[in-house]
């Protein structure tokens, strides 16, 4: 990994032009350096033994051989202290969830420009997460560790919890119902309170918060 100002990065994606592409991009900014690409996950594995240690890897999510969520959580086991960025093409909740359950750190949509991944990457670097407009500010702070949001999790309910918990899987808010015996409303006016007690405004947001305050471990 870099001691400097500069941020060792690789790309780890199957299509070549845009990998090609983000590499030529990233290239004229001074404080980025692009250690290798990689087309899947085995790839990766490889060349991390043959290159510098980087700091965050763009990490695409479907991919052959290995795919994105095998990858992250290979990084997770082995190299720890690698910040994974998720790049993708969809604002589904489910593949997010799985990425960050499984190590990344955040995820940027392939369509984004490149300012944003450029900002993404150095706030990668420098917090550890990035999930632009998915968390509100004081999420946010919360994750970068100044402890304000730490404690919130004590003023929630046991159902609260519960949902919280379940929202974590890969269970639809109706089967959630299902699961606690409540009905679909409920669990609605569940979600829609969470969201206002912790300013969220996604269900990825509440797996974060679950991950950040040990509701829910990976």
């Amino acid at each position: 990994m870099t001691n400097n100002n500069t941020i060792a990065i690789a790309i780890v994606d199957d299509h070549t032009l845009f990998r090609q592409g983000l590499n030529s991009l990233l290239s004229e900014y001074s404080n980025i350096n692009i250690v290798f690409e990689a087309a899947h996950g085995a790839e990766m594995k490889e060349k991390m033994l043959l290159h510098p240690t980087p700091d965050v890897i763009l990490m695409d999510i479907n991919m052959p051989v290995m795919d994105g969520y095998q990858a992250t959580q290979w990084l997770k086991q082995h190299y720890p202290d690698v910040r994974v960025l998720a790049l993708s093409t969809f604002e589904d909740d489910k593949p997010i969830i799985k990425m960050l359950k499984n190590g990344a750190g955040g995820y940027l949509l392939k369509e984004s420009r490149i300012a944003e991944v450029v900002k993404a990457i150095t706030v990668m670097h420098e917090q550890g997460y990035f999930l632009n407009e998915l968390i509100s500010a004081k999420m946010l702070r919360s994750i970068q560790g100044d402890g304000t949001q730490q404690n919130s999790s004590t003023r929630l309910s046991d159902n609260e919890i519960t949902f919280l918990r379940l929202s974590c899987s890969e269970m639809t808010y109706k089967e959630i119902a299902n699961e606690m015996k409540l009905s679909p409303h409920t669990i609605d006016n569940y979600r829609q309170e969470l969201f206002e007690k912790l300013e969220i405004k996604s269900r990825t947001g509440l797996v974060l918060y679950a991950i950040k305050n040990e509701i829910f471990v990976p």
